[in-house]
């Protein structure tokens, strides 16, 4: 299928799911991941509606910012080093993936320089896995009440990603935990703003929708199995 038909079967399913959860599917946003997609490829995504595009790489979104039309919105959902802020700040919509102090302090830096505030989600493990980066759970409430310190920052949800599995049912309670977070620290922290939750990718993006998920984060299953 091409990537009209993706979309659409995609769509299709992201509005079972929402009706399932008892959800506004129209409160749900495809971000399309872009990482190795060709930028004729993503001219088609473009062409089909979708104005949102994440890249895991600071150097290849760049690139593909200089050959793709203004004004979509950038996401920055990958691992970002601190010494690659100064391409990201003022670039992007949203950074998906603060996740360390020192990250933290580059970006309200390079913002305060630019004289811009900067959108951002708080990345969380809530797997606990090694191979993944992000706060553990514990450690978020006090990194979020720290962070209203910094006046260019401005935090608007958090982010996972599940341990990959075969059956997206297995990323359900990690998907849960992080909407349950989102809501007790709502209540205790109510000078920070949770609206979004970053969380479901090809795999499992259904589970996502039903625990809340609002921002989708999905590549394969808009572009395709990657050949290239």
């Amino acid at each position: 299928m091409g990537v009209r038909e993706n979309l659409q079967t995609v769509g299709d399913r992201i509005l079972t799911a929402a009706r399932r959860a008892g959800r506004d599917p129209e409160k749900i946003k495809i971000i399309a991941v872009s990482k190795q997609v060709p930028v004729e490829s993503i001219k088609e995504v473009l062409g089909a509606g979708i104005t949102d595009l994440g890249e895991n790489r600071v150097q290849e979104m760049t690139s593909k910012m200089d050959q793709l039309p203004s004004g979509l919105r950038w996401h920055m959902i990958g691992h970002l080093q601190t010494n690659k802020v100064k391409y990201v700040v003022g670039e992007v919509a949203l950074i998906h993936s603060l996740d360390r102090w020192d990250l933290a302090r580059a970006i309200e830096q390079r913002a305060d320089a630019l004289n811009v505030v900067v959108p951002v989600l708080v990345q969380v493990n809530v797997s606990g896995e090694k191979s993944k980066f992000g706060l553990r759970p514990g450690e978020l409430a006090d990194f979020l009440a720290a962070l209203q310190d910094f006046r260019r920052i401005k935090v608007k949800g958090l982010m996972t990603m599940a341990p990959y599995a075969d059956d997206p049912e297995e990323a359900r309670p990690f998907f849960r935990e992080l909407r349950q977070l989102a809501g007790r620290l709502a209540v205790s922290l109510p000078g920070v703003s949770l609206e979004h939750l970053s969380m479901g990718m090809t795999n499992d993006f259904e589970v996502a929708v039903e625990e809340g998920a609002d921002l989708l984060r999905l590549g394969t299953a808009v572009f395709g199995a990657r050949t290239y």
